[in-house]
């Protein structure tokens, strides 16, 4: 059992890992991970009575 949990944290650990190093080399290869940029206005129509 304990060599089971004990691959699983090593298993979370790299993939924390892996995904920290895509995150600073994915650019480099084409990922965009940048938010869109453009303003969205949409009419709101408020009923009070």
């Amino acid at each position: 059992m304990w060599r089971i949990l004990k691959w699983l944290f090593y298993l979370a650990v790299l993939g924390a890992v892996a995904l920290v190093i895509y995150a600073y080399v994915g650019p480099y290869f084409g990922a965009d991970f940048s938010a869109p940029s453009e303003e969205v206005r949409t009419p709101v129509q408020i009923d009070v009575e």
